[in-house]
C-alpha cells in the first residue's frame, strides 16, 4: 500500500504452458551460438555494432531525431563533445552509460541489482540534459502521465516521493529475492523492465534507465549480444512494446505473460539474427582460405584471386565496366584488355566461385562449399 496511489503488486505470475517454451527455445538458440567458432576479434565487432544499434534504438524510441548514421559518428568522435546540442549529448550520455555498464561487469555481486546501479544510470544518461522537472540521479516527485490511447491507455504511476522511494526499496529487496532469482534470467529482466516501468521513478530518462538495467541482468548472468539486441527489437516493434506492457498492466489477476511473450519473442528474434550473422562470419572466414588454396593449386591467377578477396571486403557486386572505372579494381585491371576481364569473369562463374545476376553483374558465390 502507498501513500497516494494505493496498492501497488510485484508480480512474477504468468502463464507457464505459454512461457516455459519459449524460455526453452531461446536458451537452446543461445546454446547454439554459444557452440560457433566465434573469434576474439568477430566478438568485439558483433558488440560494438549491436551497441551502436541499441544506443540508437533507445534513443529513438524517446524521440531523438538522428539518424543510425549520426548516431555512428557521433560515438565513434568524442572531440566536441562540449559543442553538442541536446540530440548528440543524449547520444554520448548513451555512450557512456554502456561503458559504466561494461565496467559493472567485472565488479560487485555477480547477480544483484541495487538502488544505486539504477540512479547512476539514470545520472549518467540525463546528465547535462534539458529535461524539466528532471534532476539526474533523483527520483521525482510530482505526478507523470505514460502512454496514449493507441496504445492501451494513459497510465499514473505512483504520484509522490515517498511512495518512489519505497517502492523502490521494496523492488529492490524483491528482485534480489531468493524466488525471483530462481526464475530464469530473462524472466528476471523482464520483471526488473516491467515494474521499474510501473514505478516509472525519474522525472525523464525513465525507459533508456530501464531498458540498460534490463541488458545489465541479462549481461551477468553471461548472455552475450541480447542484452544490447533488445533495444533494437523494441524499436522495431513498438506499438506492440508499449500494447505489451499496457495489457500485462491491465490484467486483472497482475499475471504479466503478455510483457513476457513480448520480450522472449525478441529474445528469440535477436538470437536468429546474431546466428545468421555468425554464420556469415564463418562463411566469410571460409571463402578467404578456399581462395587462397585456390590459387595456391594455381586454379586461378593472382589477379582473379585478388578480385574475389576484394568483393569478399566490400561484399558488393560488380559489372565488367566497374572493374576498368571503380577502385580498387581499376588498379588490379589497369593493363588488362577487357577481353581478358570477361574472360576472368566467365571462368570465376564456371568454377561457381561467382554467380552473373539477371541485370549482368556479378556476385560472389558464398555458397560455393555447399
Amino acid at each position: 500500500m502507498t501513500f497516494k496511489s494505493g496498492n501497488f503488486a510485484f508480480s512474477s505470475k504468468y502463464d507457464a504452458q505459454k512461457i516455459n517454451p519459449l524460455i526453452l527455445e531461446g536458451r537452446m538458440s543461445y546454446e547454439a551460438i554459444a557452440d560457433l567458432p566465434i573469434l576474439p576479434e568477430w566478438s568485439t565487432y558483433l558488440e560494438e555494432e549491436l551497441i551502436r544499434r541499441s544506443i540508437f534504438s533507445t534513443a529513438a524510441i524517446e524521440g531523438n531525431p538522428l539518424k543510425e548514421e549520426e548516431v555512428g559518428k557521433i560515438i565513434k568522435d568524442t572531440a566536441n563533445e562540449g559543442k553538442t546540442g541536446q540530440a548528440e549529448k543524449e547520444i554520448i550520455n548513451l555512450k557512456n552509460a554502456y561503458s559504466y555498464v561494461k565496467e559493472h561487469d567485472a565488479s560487485g555481486d555477480a547477480a544483484q541489482i541495487s538502488e544505486d546501479i539504477i540512479r547512476d544510470l539514470h545520472k549518467i544518461i540525463t546528465d547535462g540534459l534539458d529535461y524539466p522537472d528532471n534532476v539526474p540521479g533523483n527520483y521525482r516527485n510530482h505526478v507523470v502521465k505514460v502512454g496514449d490511447n493507441e496504445h492501451g491507455g494513459i497510465y499514473t504511476p505512483p504520484k509522490c516521493l515517498p511512495d518512489i522511494q519505497n517502492l523502490m526499496k521494496e523492488f529492490i529487496i524483491w528482485i534480489n529475492s531468493d524466488q525471483i532469482m530462481q526464475l530464469d534470467t530473462l524472466v528476471r529482466a523482464a520483471l526488473a523492465h516491467y515494474h521499474l516501468g510501473l514505478i516509472h521513478p525519474f522525472g525523464n530518462g525513465n525507459g533508456r534507465t530501464i531498458r540498460i538495467v534490463e541488458a545489465i541482468i541479462i549481461r551477468k548472468s553471461g548472455i552475450k549480444y541480447v542484452p544490447t539486441m533488445l533495444s533494437n527489437y523494441y524499436y522495431r516493434n513498438i506499438d506492440n512494446y508499449y500494447l505489451a506492457f499496457s495489457l500485462a498492466r491491465k490484467n486483472s489477476d497482475q499475471d504479466i505473460s503478455d510483457f513476457l511473450t513480448f520480450m522472449m519473442n525478441g529474445v528469440i528474434e535477436s538470437l536468429a539474427e546474431i546466428k545468421r550473422n555468425v554464420t556469415f562470419l564463418i562463411q566469410f572466414l571460409v571463402m578467404r582460405d578456399y581462395y587462397s588454396s585456390l590459387r595456391t593449386s594455381k586454379s586461378i591467377t593472382q589477379r582473379q584471386h585478388d578480385l574475389l578477396s576484394i568483393m569478399l571486403d566490400t561484399f558488393k557486386s560488380v559489372s565488367l565496366k566497374d572493374l576498368f572505372s571503380v577502385s580498387p579494381y581499376n588498379a588490379l585491371y589497369r593493363n588488362v584488355s577487357e577481353r581478358t576481364a570477361r574472360r576472368d569473369l566467365s571462368k570465376l562463374v564456371e568454377m561457381s566461385v561467382m554467380k552473373q545476376e539477371d541485370d549482368g553483374s556479378y556476385n560472389l558465390n558464398i555458397r560455393t562449399l555447399g
